[in-house]
């Protein structure tokens, strides 16, 4: 009685296993840089729900920005990465930083974000 093997090979279980364990560390580079993003667009919202955020001084509405921003732990957005644009009802606040992470080597992961939010609430509580 001639028997057939089931199932998968040493080698092909070694390259599976590469390939998963692969795409896991490039997901352990990726993933703190989406959700460093993601803190920012929360902290760029949270300035445009302050009351009066509208009127404010582009310089009040930037520590108040980083000062929301430092509490997500977040270090790869800078100053001179915060744009201020006057609009017609407030600002227009936008923010574009770049994140470099290695990965192996010579090779890195560059990240190039962009977000904006427009600051137009005035006054109240």
């Amino acid at each position: 009685m001639k028997r057939k093997q089931q199932g998968i090979t040493l080698t092909s279980f070694l390259a599976i296993l590469v390939v998963v364990g692969f795409a896991l560390f490039v997901g352990m580079k990726l993933l703190p840089m989406y959700q460093e993003f993601y803190a920012v667009k929360a902290a760029m919202k949270g300035v445009s729900q302050e009351p009066g955020s509208g009127n404010m001084d582009p310089a009040r509405a930037q520590d108040l920005f980083f000062r929301r921003l430092d509490m997500s732990y977040s270090d790869s957005v800078k100053p001179r990465d915060v744009k201020f644009e006057r609009i017609a009802s407030g600002w227009k606040m936008k923010v574009s930083y770049e994140v470099r992470k290695p990965m192996m080597g010579n090779l890195d992961v560059v990240g190039h974000f962009e977000a904006e939010q427009e600051l137009t609430r005035s006054g109240g509580n």
